[in-house]
């Protein structure tokens, strides 16, 4: 059985989310960020990323990690595809051609997306008043994500779904580095059908799965 390192809180959501659309079961070890202990290295703390049995699968000391059939793999977008591609049917490449669409996508998501999507996560906060600091670094953010938003919304103004004619492992990756960003509504508001594609994958039930599995993990 495939075994998933990590806290649903982390980026092991986006593997826990395929594997709910695909049917596949696993495992969770939950996995916890040593950042958000007090004491990682304490006799009784949890399983975290600075345990030594962790760190013998993941040097670098970060979640999720994945094993399956002896594999492991410790990059969540790596993980996503590869399971797609062994398990993923329709969610999955039907040819050569999807498979390296479905890679675009999600490189272009981890590369131009993410880290300022990351950057608005963590200092865009609507509910405390923010260092005029954390609003220049969020500001900046947003104006370097416009490039990348449009080319994204001009696809999806388009087409319904990144690859093909159905939701693919492209859409799901896609989707879960945007969640990132999706609060700032002066951002986001200006790319109504980015929008609109985010709620649709959104409204899966198996987003809705790992969702309400992730809001029962402590903060």
């Amino acid at each position: 059985m495939l075994t998933i390192h990590g806290v649903t809180r982390s980026r092991a959501s986006r593997i826990i989310w395929l594997c709910h659309e695909i049917g596949l079961a696993f495992r969770q070890i939950p996995v916890i960020q040593a950042y958000r202990l007090a004491d990682p290295d304490a006799p009784d703390a949890p399983p975290n990323t600075h345990s030594p049995a962790f760190l013998s699968l993941s040097p670098a000391g970060a979640i999720p990690v994945i094993e399956d059939d002896g594999l492991i793999l410790s990059e969540s977008l790596a993980a996503t595809l590869y399971l797609a591609r062994k398990h993923g049917g329709a969610v999955g490449p039907a040819d050569l051609a999807e498979d390296a669409l479905m890679m675009q996508w999600s490189f272009y998501a981890a590369t131009s997306v993410e880290p300022d999507a990351l950057t608005i996560l963590f200092l865009h906060a609507r509910t405390r008043l923010q260092s005029g600091e954390d609003q220049a670094l969020v500001a900046n953010a947003a104006e370097r994500l416009i490039r990348p938003l449009t080319v994204i919304e001009e696809h999806l103004a388009t087409h319904e779904h990144l690859v093909g004619t159905r939701f693919t492992v492209a859409d799901l990756n896609m989707a879960e580095v945007l969640r990132y960003a999706q609060g700032y509504g002066e951002l986001m508001g200006q790319f109504p059908a980015t929008m609109a594609w985010l709620e649709r994958c959104q409204t899966r039930p198996a987003f809705r799965r790992m969702w309400e599995a992730r809001l029962a993990e402590p903060e």
